[in-house]
């Protein structure tokens, strides 16, 4: 039998000298207009005829059409993280932060430095003592227990997260430690030093903030070198982070932990750490050789440190990411307290809040490349907690209490320690970028 009749070759000669024609037509005119890039970009999405996806440009292998498109780049920004002095409620702090209706409110004492804290992008501070447990009564000097309302306050006026290992964290043993964090974690709050298990001790607190069009991971660390004389509790070493001498951990697991949450995604790391001497101005030799540890493994990238009570300077240390540096914050002395200048001096109600600038490229690693500070003072005639610099300026708000001497005890006592090379004081608030900030636990 035979087939069905076959085309007239002529005919189909023609015809395909006609497609042909029509596709050098088509390619020439995507070429003239763009269409078709003869760079290392991806082609465009627009060319999806068959006959042009026969086409490839001379230097650009033909890019298969299951390829997803590519993630728009990010934009720069700067970011800032703040954190403070000791938080370090004596039942005289408590009295000043009850209300008429008898309820606690600490953040109305901090209100005058508000934009310090709530403008910056991550806010940390430093919980020196436990929450009580339920049913136990707050606590001064020396077994401190602070009142659950002062989470509640922190997390009112903008904090993130604390650090809460230091030389107090078990003077309401490890009940202390459950209550604190309970309450943390009720506030969605943030923690790092301390824990309530021995599976939450190997956890580490990310926070993610979303900014410039991508994501910055921030791993916050907490250890004290200090115990204060009291015995691990008995459920177990890993409820309190305490390294060196006094504990069962080394600076190294500090900066194996650092390695561990870079391989967690995290973009930085920064520490607290509870360490040095009271009531010394400078840095004593052991602290500095622990900072520069610290820096010389390359993982850390800011260091905020705390347990002077009273402020101590910045420094830039060789090393860091990178080995361009790692900024460290050896004391922010008090944020709050009710250490009196009777017994104590100026120094111990003023404090600074210390502010670290981290520059987020389009593309690559964020980085830490300042740390600047900004002094605060303590009324003590109200606790209220006032900007330096505005007293200095000769400024008086409404509402101080404090008289000429006074405020110049405190400006001697803080700008002749803080006024070092590199560092300067922050006077104008740090502005907002992050879009948000989302805290997490692996």
């Amino acid at each position: 039998m035979m087939g069905k009749p076959s085309t007239n070759r002529g005919n189909w000669l023609e015809l395909v000298a006609i497609c042909a024609l029509l596709v050098v037509i088509v390619v020439a005119l995507a070429i003239s207009s763009g269409a078709i890039s003869l760079s290392r970009q991806a082609p465009s999405a627009s060319l999806t005829s068959p006959a042009e996806e026969n086409v490839s440009a001379p230097t650009t292998p033909p890019v298969p059409s299951s390829t997803p498109a590519a993630e728009p780049s990010g934009n720069p920004s700067t970011l800032t993280i703040v954190s403070t002095g000791d938080i370090l409620p004596h039942l005289s702090v408590n009295h000043f932060a009850r209300q008429a209706d008898g309820t606690l409110d600490y953040a109305r004492l901090w209100d005058p430095v508000a934009p310090y804290i709530q403008n910056a992008d991550l806010a940390l501070c430093a919980l020196e003592v436990p929450i009580v447990p339920p049913g136990e009564k707050p606590s001064n000097y020396p077994m401190f227990g602070a009142p659950p309302e002062l989470i509640s306050s922190l997390q009112k006026f903008g904090f993130d997260g604390c650090a809460l290992a230091t030389n107090h964290s078990m003077d309401r043993g490890f009940a202390g430690i459950k209550s604190t964090i309970d309450n943390l974690a009720g506030a969605d709050l943030g923690w790092a030093g301390t824990a309530r298990s021995e599976q939450e001790a190997q956890e580490i607190q990310f926070y993610t903030l979303r900014a410039g069009n991508r994501d910055v991971k921030i791993a916050h660390l907490s250890a004290t070198m200090l115990t204060n004389g009291m015995p691990y509790p008995r459920e177990g070493s890993w409820a309190w982070n305490v390294v060196g001498e006094l504990g069962e951990r080394s600076v190294d697991d500090i900066i194996d932990e650092a390695r561990r949450a870079r391989a967690l995604g995290a973009d930085l790391v920064v520490l607290n750490m509870h360490w040095g001497v009271e009531y010394v101005s400078q840095p004593p030799e052991d602290v500095v050789g622990v900072a520069q540890q610290l820096a010389d493994s390359g993982e850390i990238d800011a260091v905020f440190g705390g347990h002077s009570h009273v402020p101590q300077p910045v420094a830039k240390l060789e090393g860091g990411p990178d080995g361009n540096g790692m900024w460290v914050a050896y004391s922010a002395g008090n944020f709050i307290s009710g250490q009196t200048v009777e017994n104590h001096g100026c120094r111990v109600v003023a404090g600074v809040v210390n502010t670290a600038t981290v520059e987020v490229p389009a593309e690559g690693p964020a980085r830490v490349t300042k740390m600047d500070w900004t002094a605060v003072t303590q009324d003590t005639s109200t606790y209220h907690i006032w900007p330096l610099h505005l007293l200095r300026e000769g400024q008086r708000p409404a509402g101080l209490a404090m008289g000429e001497d006074a405020i110049n005890c405190r400006i001697d006592a803080t700008y002749p320690v803080m006024e070092t090379e590199g560092s300067t004081e922050k006077v104008e608030p740090p502005a907002r970028v992050a879009d948000s900030v989302s805290l997490t636990r692996e």
